[in-house]
């Protein structure tokens, strides 16, 4: 990840991110060895990202630490701070 990080905060548009490997399951194993989330402020903005040169260098350096492959999940988050 010392490659793969620093490629990830010269996303355009990056907002905020956490990562973890510290992955652990309620019952049996965890299928995943590590957690990574990104905000953007839309969609679109996530979509240009990883459209643009340092978005297509994120992608194509995944395989070299994730050699299983990875699972990306898009979601919308929903704030209630009221």
């Amino acid at each position: 990840m010392t490659n793969h990080l620093p490629l990830v905060m010269n996303w355009p548009g990056l907002l905020a991110w956490r990562y973890s490997f510290d992955v652990a399951a309620t019952k049996g194993e965890a299928p995943y060895f590590a957690v990574f989330e990104d905000d953007f402020a839309d969609a679109a903005a996530m979509a240009a990202a990883r459209a643009s040169p340092q978005g297509q260098r994120v992608a194509a350096d995944v395989a070299n630490y994730a050699t299983g492959g990875a699972v990306i999940i898009h979601y919308p988050v929903q704030d209630d701070t009221g």
